[in-house]
């Protein structure tokens, strides 16, 4: 399966080029030129990779990167911007972006970091159109919302959204403590790791038949959780 890449470039002849080359290497390319068209296109579908101008008509390319984080944590984000400054790079990177390339750039560089963007997420397919369905459940990533199989609706938190994509997202593997304190949260906002706990007891009280023998939502002891179909 091709891996599925947004660019947003506002600049014509760049976009086509950047487009014609990312193709050459076998991805499937998305581009659009502008930042409200972007938000559209990425709610519509699921994407392994955003590549993001920084100065875009419409929505600028930092508020963007905002709007993707509120509902998905962890697709790479890569900027590319004549904002090439310390400060400009801290700010992208505070924000959400998983690396920055300042204009002008090499191709050849600007390939391999799109390659190890990809290769270092290892981003699964599971979710469709900002919803996810397991057993007689579903999740709704886009309206932070969740119904159970006795068909009761609730809605979530941000960071108890996050939380449920990212454990999806990860589906039969494995995530620990530090990751998801690290992605769903941040390095400087750490809550207490009780946080977590509670996440997932209330996960399991919605979603679970028998939440003192959960089935979707398990705790591995020592390292972290993981969510099994």
């Amino acid at each position: 399966m091709k891996r599925k890449i947004l660019l947003v470039e506002d600049e014509l002849h760049l976009r086509e080029t950047i487009e014609l080359n990312l193709i050459l290497e076998k991805y499937e390319v998305i581009s659009v030129g502008d930042g409200k068209s972007a938000l559209e296109t990425f709610n519509g579908m699921p994407f392994d990779l955003i590549i993001l101008d920084v100065m875009l008509p419409e929505i600028d390319g930092y508020t963007l990167c905002q709007a993707i984080r509120t509902t998905d944590s962890s697709i790479p984000i890569l900027f590319l911007t004549a904002k090439g400054n310390s400060r400009d790079r801290i700010h992208g990177l505070k924000l959400g972006a998983d690396d920055y390339l300042p204009k002008p750039f090499d191709l050849e560089e600007f390939l391999l970091r799109v390659k190890n963007l990809l290769k270092r997420t290892g981003r699964s397919n599971y979710i469709s159109n900002g919803e996810f369905e397991f057993g007689e459940c579903k999740v709704s990533f886009l309206n932070y919302t969740g119904e159970n199989y006795k068909n009761e609706k609730r809605n979530f938190s941000q960071k108890e959204i996050q939380l449920l994509r990212l454990l999806i997202e990860n589906k039969n593997e494995v995530v620990s403590r530090n990751t998801i304190l690290e992605i769903v949260w941040g390095v400087d906002r750490y809550p207490s790791t009780r946080t977590i706990d509670n996440f997932i007891v209330t996960f399991r009280k919605f979603f679970e038949r028998d939440p003192k023998n959960p089935f979707h939502f398990h705790s591995v002891r020592g390292v972290g959780y993981k969510f099994s179909e």
